[in-house]
């Protein structure tokens, strides 16, 4: 039995042309059928045509066995059985086929349905996708011994209160003042919010500008090995898991995907001011000045990228995807 194959180039993204689908599968099987239906000898009388020329007219004839002598009815009998064997065979054959190819039409009908679903899904989803830069600093690297000493947080499409900065007590020493000139005199301090305060301060703040229904998407340089980890370690100490509702966006692969078309390999954000030609607004390696500059980069790499807000969704994870990438290389 032979069931046509399907041809992927009719898809186009994730919709699909079905009259290309329907032609083809109309095509496949009149093939299918002028290879392997088992007819009678046809005779072509030529007929006047409807235009006044010739067409031509297709008229059975039967088969029939020459034998020495007569003809025998017997076996003429069994030559007419066998032949209808043949096309009842045929005809079955042939509505098996038929059978199998609507099938499988329904089966492509359903999955062409999901993946219009998916992405209609996904374009509401975009639509109502809060994007905020952030940024911090921190007393060094180490997720588990280190603590967020700054953090500020920019919203992309702007208005009222779209800027948030706050220091952070660590209630600890600061050993790397040099690498952004805060002290630990400048934290260690009463009026200074501790992290298990700030950061019931920071859920409001970002639920403020979250659209009903929608999420959020936080962006940050290198977001993925340090920030977005840090933010975890910081809500795992207070014992609040990171929402569920917010998405993270690390801009370091973007830069560097952008940078290698411009043949360097420098991406840090430094680099992409200066590529960009962004002048920066107060102290480097502060959490407000770093921010209001990634928000600046973002625009212009989604720009010179042709990247749209589903392409930056598609490219998101979450606080959960990192937590059980962790599980997953830690040794048994």
């Amino acid at each position: 039995m032979i069931i046509a194959p399907m041809n992927l180039s009719i898809f186009h993204g994730s919709r699909c042309r079905v009259n290309t689908l329907a032609h083809l599968w109309s095509g496949s099987l009149h093939s299918w059928t002028r290879r392997h239906i088992t007819t009678s000898k046809l005779h072509d009388p030529k007929v006047p045509g409807i235009g006044g020329g010739n067409t031509k007219k297709w008229t059975r004839r039967p088969i029939t066995t020459k034998t020495e002598g007569s003809i025998n009815t017997p076996q003429t009998s069994k030559l007419s059985s066998i032949r209808h064997e043949v096309l009842d065979e045929t005809i079955s054959a042939t509505s098996s086929s038929l059978s199998i190819g609507k099938t499988e039409i329904s089966q492509f009908q359903k999955l062409q349905y999901c993946e219009v679903q998916k992405e209609e899904s996904y374009e509401s989803l975009a639509n109502l996708l809060t994007i905020i830069c952030f940024d911090i600093e921190t007393t060094g690297f180490s997720r588990d011994s280190d603590c967020v000493i700054e953090i500020a947080l920019q919203v992309l499409r702007g208005g009222k209160n779209s800027t948030f900065q706050t220091l952070v007590n660590p209630n600890k020493f600061v050993p790397n003042t040099k690498v952004h000139g805060i002290t630990s005199s400048m934290v260690n301090r009463r009026d200074v919010p501790r992290m298990k305060d700030l950061i019931p301060i920071l859920l409001q703040y970002v639920s403020s500008h979250q659209m009903p229904g929608g999420k959020v998407l936080l962006v940050a340089h290198n977001a993925r090995t340090f920030d977005v980890p840090f933010l975890i370690s910081e809500f795992s100490r207070c014992s609040i898991e990171v929402p569920s509702d917010w998405l993270f966006l690390d801009t370091l692969p973007l830069a560097r995907e952008l940078m290698k078309i411009e043949g360097s390999k420098k991406a840090s954000q430094k680099d992409l001011m200066e590529h960009f030609q962004i002048k920066r607004e107060g102290d480097a390696h502060r959490a407000e000045s770093d921010v209001k500059g990634l928000t600046l980069i973002l625009r212009r790499l989604t720009f010179d990228l042709k990247l749209s807000t589903l392409d930056l969704l598609e490219r998101s994870f979450s606080a959960s995807d990192l937590i059980n990438q962790k599980k997953k290389k830690k040794p048994s």
